[in-house]
């Protein structure tokens, strides 16, 4: 029986979907027939270095680990690990009426935002000074600016 109110283009709409479907229903029956696979071949090994291999590992390559020697919480800080965080730089510009400025790092050749809050004596561009550099809203920031004499 036709369809009275069918264009073209439905026509071809609908064949493409029953096309579609019966290429889906014969994927299927293929995977079907290929069989299914066994456990042992979703296994994974991961060998000394991280990496996954489809082959076990050689057990002569094995090395025995002391459970002593494994650090299962965070180490504890160590007061002589302490690294020196200040840094040495030049005011290249100071406004005392806004209260902020910039400090140029003798190492890094970095500019570091400073604001009056942070400063231990009053700075004015071109004094050597001391600081700690912290993170700050848009950056670095010196903490702690100290005149060196």
């Amino acid at each position: 029986m036709g369809r009275s109110q069918e264009t073209f283009g439905k026509k071809e709409v609908r064949n493409k979907r029953e096309k579609k479907r019966k290429d889906k229903a014969k994927k299927k029956e293929a995977k079907k027939e290929s069989g299914k696979k066994s456990p042992d071949d979703m296994i994974a090994w991961v060998d000394q270095n991280g990496v996954i291999m489809n082959t076990p590992p050689d057990p002569a390559a094995r090395t025995e680990t002391k459970l002593e020697d494994i650090e299962v919480s965070v180490p504890k800080n160590d007061p002589s690990d302490k690294q020196d965080t200040s840094h040495k730089g030049v005011v290249s510009f100071f406004n005392d009426s806004k209260g902020y400025g910039f400090i140029r790092d003798l190492d890094t050749n970095q500019s570091i935002f400073v604001h009056i809050n942070d400063i231990a004596e009053a700075i004015k561009e071109g004094n050597l000074v001391s600081f700690e550099i912290v993170s700050g809203q848009k950056g670095p920031a010196a903490k702690d600016v100290k005149i060196i004499k």
